[in-house]
């Protein structure tokens, strides 16, 4: 059983992982942190985001769409923001206090294909607010799926925020 230990400062850790880290990961990460600095949380939590799918690539380009539905809600990513590989990075996971996925087959991926899940918290997304089921990749969508998707995630991060933060104070 792997259990995160906190950092020698006390952050504790989120790591987002979506397929192939380039639309909903990203989306997530970036509200994520903004909400939380808006709360005075910012130095408390450390979050990223990877990608777990076999075709995942570091450096893979974010998605434009995932771009133009972040700044239509005021978060510009920088320009040199890219996908991150987890099987390249497992380091990441083993630091992990809390794993957040967009779909049930994620989680099951995680348990199956990356021994550093084991005794991980995975937490579905739309479970934050106590619903069942997944956030669906709008990659090769119209815009207005990233935005669905875009909206489903902000809704679900806003409203499971407190239950996010009570979790990893446990």
């Amino acid at each position: 059983m792997t259990i995160a230990v906190p950092s020698p400062n006390g952050v504790r850790r989120i790591l987002i992982v979506c397929h192939a880290n380039t639309s909903r990961s990203i989306i997530a990460e970036a509200v994520l942190l903004r909400l939380l600095s808006a709360r005075g949380l910012a130095e408390r939590y450390a979050v990223s985001s990877a990608g777990i799918a076999p075709f995942a690539r570091d450096g893979s380009l974010v998605s434009l769409d995932a771009r133009f539905v972040l700044r239509e809600i005021g978060i510009e990513l920088p320009r040199e923001a890219g996908a991150t590989d987890l099987k390249r990075h497992p380091e990441m996971l083993r630091a992990a206090d809390l794993v957040l996925a967009m779909t049930d087959e994620q989680r099951s991926t995680l348990r199956a294909k990356f021994p550093d899940a084991a005794g991980k918290d995975v937490v579905l997304v739309r479970e934050l607010v106590g619903e069942a089921g997944d956030i669906d990749d709008p990659s090769m969508k119209d815009e207005d799926v990233f935005r669905f998707c875009r909206n489903e995630i902000v809704r679900c991060l806003e409203a499971g925020l407190d239950g996010l933060v009570a979790r990893l104070e446990v």
